[in-house]
This record gives structure tokens, C-alpha cells and sequence, in this order.
């Protein structure tokens, strides 16, 4: 049988508990904003820098045609990946659709459309 100060205790925890969880989802939340805004203007960046000396380079494409369109498919799905495994679900789903949206582009930067 548990006395009343056990079970005092017990709420005093709770009460607590539910205070601290509102925070520590928001600063988690925060985190999992900042991963993916890095691993997007990662992407933006990368893309950018890869298109252009692409398009600088004098003759036939090289291999920066073919690693922009793995950065195109691989990066959005690195973003995707991060939300979800932090529960993030709306944004994952968002940026799985961005995966697949991406795929037609990166057929046509690789030439084999």
C-alpha cells in the first residue's frame, strides 16, 4: 500500500514532467529545423556550383553533370530522413515529395532523358 507522501511525490513528479516536456519538444523541434535548413541550402548551393562550372566547362559534359543529379535526388532525401527520425512527419513527408519531384530534373541533367 503506498502512503500519502508517496503519492504526493508521485504527482509532484508528474506535474513537473509536464511542465519540462513543452520545452524540450520545442528545443527539439528547433534542432530538427536548423539540421534540414542546412542540409536544403547544402542542396541549393551545391546544385548552383555544380550547374554553373557544368555549363562554364567548354565541350562535352563531364562527371559534375552526374553528381548533380545525385546531389539532386540524395541531399532532399537526407533532409526527409532527418525529419522523420525526429518525429517530423509533415516536413519529412514534404521533403520526400521534393525527392520525388526531383527525379525527372536529374534524368535530364544526367542525359538520359
Amino acid at each position: 500500500m503506498t502512503t500519502v507522501d508517496e503519492q504526493q511525490s508521485g504527482l509532484a513528479m508528474r506535474v513537473a514532467l509536464s511542465k519540462v516536456e513543452p520545452r524540450r519538444d520545442v528545443a527539439r523541434r528547433t534542432e530538427v529545423a536548423l539540421r534540414v535548413t542546412a542540409v536544403t541550402l547544402a542542396w541549393l548551393v551545391t546544385m548552383a556550383l555544380l550547374l554553373g562550372w557544368s555549363l562554364a566547362t567548354p565541350g562535352p559534359a563531364g562527371g559534375e553533370r552526374y553528381l548533380a543529379a545525385l546531389v539532386a535526388i540524395l541531399l532532399p532525401f537526407v533532409a526527409a530522413v532527418i525529419a522523420v527520425s525526429n518525429t517530423q512527419y509533415r516536413l519529412g513527408g514534404v521533403y520526400v515529395v521534393l525527392t520525388l519531384v526531383m527525379v525527372i530534373p536529374a534524368l535530364g541533367m544526367a542525359g538520359w532523358s
